[in-house]
């Protein structure tokens, strides 16, 4: 197979919707790239400062183009669904820092109160919302909470609504509704963010001020160890993580109406962290503490039993029927990427999964926390890679998928249609100088 080596170097809602851009295909952006392409390179180096690097799209390059700093050590990032601004979390200052994609600079950063590995651009303009379970404001006695962020030109923290132990944002697409987890709540936060009052809003400790005033949080009960949402339209199908996360009922999926907030179903599954939705199919994947078994799966030629004592399970849920229709073996761990490609490669990452083998002395079989679901065909592959997966990237217009997995920017190509891991190998390998936290497309293509 052709293989790629890249070598990678080191009230205000108004009148901040400004920053707001449109498409950088239209006006052209400066760097004259038109399929451009992000990856948050951390490093430890004290000489060395993190970056966020530009990779040529259309050709699996390299950019000849000077990287946008984000601090020392960036990592996860988050795009507007616009993808006219990106933000990457910086780990060593808890600082998110913002870029404006169509004039290719930076909008300055905000500093957080804590780490997060939650945040989202609901919409164009600059408002962005990050979950912090440490956060803590002087004077106040409350532990977590989102922080409202105006990612502007000279902005700041707008709010810190306290939720306690809030460890995962999802937004609506107006980024009007939030819904917030925490970890160790059997409760799900539903937050209406415009009516929160700066600097610090405690409506979800000491309860929401009295009628008329809007409710800015309602705590709705129900769940079992909620963890993360997918929203269609006025329905968020949220999953109960349960027993994996150290709750007393099993895995499920909750139809939960936004408008009303209330439960209307609930889809029994084998394990629900994350989720990723296709038409009328919703692929829910997690790591089951009781159901977990590897029979039947198998790695190289002729085939052999995997030596992994523990898989994880990717459902498919059938939303017209609200029934569980398949399941399939993956690898396992903590699942919290999931992306699908143009042609129906389904790439489920996790981390802190079972490493078998070594990647870099392939003598027998090698596996890692990234799954590939082929959803023509119904046949499930674990590439030769060991690690963490932090980050997953398709196209609309070529057949490959961005891989941030183990520290690499690993090149898929998807058209390679077999079952068997060794004839399933990356298109291309990413060797940088640090280590690859995540990868974002900004252009549409």
């Amino acid at each position: 197979m052709k293989r790629r080596i890249l070598v990678a170097v080191s009230g205000l809602w108004a009148i901040l919707s400004l920053v707001s851009c449109g498409s950088s295909k239209k006006s052209g952006p400066p760097s004259g790239l038109t399929e451009r392409v992000l990856a948050s390179q951390s490093v430890t180096s004290a000489q060395v400062f993190g970056e966020l690097v530009y990779i040529n799209g259309e050709y699996d390059t390299l950019a000849r183009v000077a990287p946008l700093s984000a601090g020392l050590s960036p990592g996860l990032m988050a795009i507007s669904p616009t993808r006219n601004i990106l933000a990457a979390f910086d780990q060593s200052s808890n600082s998110i820092y913002a870029v404006n994609t169509t004039t290719e600079t930076s909008l300055g950063h905000v500093q957080l109160p804590g780490a997060t590995s939650s945040m989202v651009i609901p919409t164009a303009g600059p408002i962005g919302y990050a979950a912090v379970p440490s956060a803590w404001v002087n004077g106040y006695s409350f532990v977590g909470g989102v922080e409202v962020m105006n990612l502007s030109v000279g902005g700041g923290l707008i709010t810190t609504i306290a939720v306690t132990n809030a460890q995962t944002v999802v937004s609506n697409s107006a980024g009007t509704e939030l819904l917030v987890f925490s970890n160790d709540s059997d409760d799900l936060t539903v937050l209406f963010p415009w009516v929160a009052a700066p600097p610090v809003d405690l409506s979800c400790i000491t309860g929401n001020p009295p009628p008329p005033a809007p409710p800015v949080c309602t705590a709705v009960s129900g769940f079992s160890r909620p963890v993360y949402a997918v929203i269609n339209g006025s329905t968020a199908y949220v999953l109960n993580c349960g027993l994996e996360c150290g709750g007393s009922q099993p895995a499920s999926v909750a139809v939960f109406d936004l408008e009303g907030l209330t439960i209307t179903n609930t889809i029994p599954v084998d394990a629900a962290t994350w989720a990723y939705l296709s038409g009328s199919t919703l692929y829910v994947a997690g790591t089951s503490p009781t159901n977990n078994d590897c029979t039947g799966v198998t790695w190289g030629v002729p085939a052999q039993p995997t030596s992994a004592t523990h898989c994880g399970r990717l459902d498919t849920v059938d939303l017209n029927s609200l029934t569980l229709t398949n399941t399939y073996k993956i690898s396992d761990g903590y699942h919290d990427r999931m992306d699908m490609s143009v042609n129906g490669q389904l790439f489920v990452g996790s981390h802190d999964c079972t490493n078998i083998g070594n990647a870099n002395n392939p003598s027998g079989e090698v596996r890692g926390c990234l799954s590939i679901l082929n959803t023509m065909n119904s046949q499930v592959i674990s590439p030769a890679e060991n690690g963490d997966v932090n980050g997953l990237q398709s196209f609309t217009s070529r057949y490959v998928e961005y891989v941030a997995q183990n520290g690499n920017l690993v090149v898929f190509d998807t058209l390679i249609d077999a079952p068997l891991i060794t004839d399933y190998i990356p298109d291309g390998m990413i060797d940088v100088v640090g280590y690859v936290g995540d990868i974002k497309a900004i252009d549409f293509f």
